[in-house]
């Protein structure tokens, strides 16, 4: 199975179906990035006529998971992945179509290759903003992913 967009949107509405209904898409991944987009609508939105923060949060942490993902795949050993800790800033009201990007693709190929040479549990703090289709951010998040070899 190739790890596109599709697939991974494919894996979303049988694995992450919340998510899916909500309208989180990765739209574009590589080895180095991850977009995502949300777009405000009725059933993800708060009371306050935006994007629920808990929207903004399933589509930016699965820009940085897809991210984790890919690497995990191109290794080619079976490691497992969980989110330890995350912090998030909200500094727009989330409005339109919102944009996570996620950039850290060399420090997550770099805590996958230090977890299978080691065998040691790792951690990467990854960030993923979100931005309005005029390119101001609307909110911040940052997740410290954990890393390690099944059966290590």
């Amino acid at each position: 199975m190739a790890l596109s967009a599709k697939t991974f949107n494919r894996f979303m509405f049988f694995k992450l179906p919340a998510a899916w209904w909500c309208g989180v898409r990765l739209r574009s991944l590589n080895g180095d990035q991850a977009v995502c987009t949300v777009t405000h609508r009725w059933i993800n939105q708060n009371p306050f006529r935006s994007m629920f923060w808990a929207v903004q949060g399933m589509a930016a942490e699965f820009a940085t998971g897809a991210l984790v993902m890919y690497h995990i795949r191109d290794s080619g050993q079976p490691v497992s992945m969980l989110v330890l800790n995350n912090k998030a800033n909200f500094s727009k009201k989330a409005t339109g179509r919102i944009r996570f990007t996620c950039t850290d693709g060399r420090e997550v190929r770099e805590a996958v290759e230090r977890a299978v040479a080691s065998g040691k549990g790792q951690t990467v703090w990854m960030r993923s903003v979100g931005t309005n289709t005029e390119g101001v951010v609307v909110s911040t998040f940052d997740f410290e992913w954990t890393l390690k070899v099944k059966g290590a």
